[in-house]
């Protein structure tokens, strides 16, 4: 029997993740990843880097990429939740500028698992320990992002819901371009 459940999703390779996770009278227990079961669920062993962000109530993270050397990314949260999205950036897709989220707590344990030729962001609903794995190294000269509000991709933020008037941007988040204005919006070769 397996540790972990796929949940798909209608965008090639994007996946959800549910571990199983051991509770009892001193806390829980979860594996957030094994590569031998990963493997088995067809997700590669690709990580060579982990990280961990934490973010206060209504921090907005995105929607970020790398352009030459896209990352994978095997997403968790430790503490908190958040809403997750993807936004597919790649060439040949059927579901190419739309977005997917889903929101991943500490309590219902999800993870996702966002292949090469994605946006992410996030937006943090609680004060929030974000962790994820990447398939290649975080290198600034080669990050790319989207505005966060493009309303061509509409993505439907959860603010109001959860008691955030305006979303905590990075500067650099502030100025993304949108879709339309990465030429095309597409990933370079």
């Amino acid at each position: 029997m397996s540790k972990f459940e796929i949940i798909g999703t209608s965008f090639e390779g994007l996946c959800l993740i549910r571990p199983s996770v051991f509770s009892d009278q001193r806390g829980m227990f979860r594996e957030t990843y094994n590569e031998k079961e990963f493997e088995k669920m067809g997700i590669p062993k690709i990580y060579v880097q982990d990280n961990h962000s934490r973010s206060k109530k209504g921090t907005l993270r995105g929607l970020h990429y790398q352009v030459r050397k896209p990352q994978a990314k095997l997403i968790t949260v430790a503490r908190g939740s958040v809403f997750d999205v993807s936004v597919d950036l790649r060439r040949d897709s059927d579901t190419y500028g739309k977005w997917y989220g889903a929101v991943l707590s500490e309590e219902n344990a999800l993870e996702v698992f966002i292949p090469e030729g994605f946006a992410h962001g996030f937006l943090a609903l609680s004060d929030t320990d974000f962790l994820y794995k990447c398939s290649t190294f975080y290198d600034p000269q080669d990050e790319a992002g989207i505005i966060w509000n493009d309303r061509k991709i509409g993505i439907r933020w959860p603010l109001r819901e959860h008691g955030i008037d305006e979303p905590l941007l990075s500067e650099k988040d502030r100025k993304w371009p949108t879709l339309k204005e990465l030429q095309g919006g597409r990933l370079e070769d």
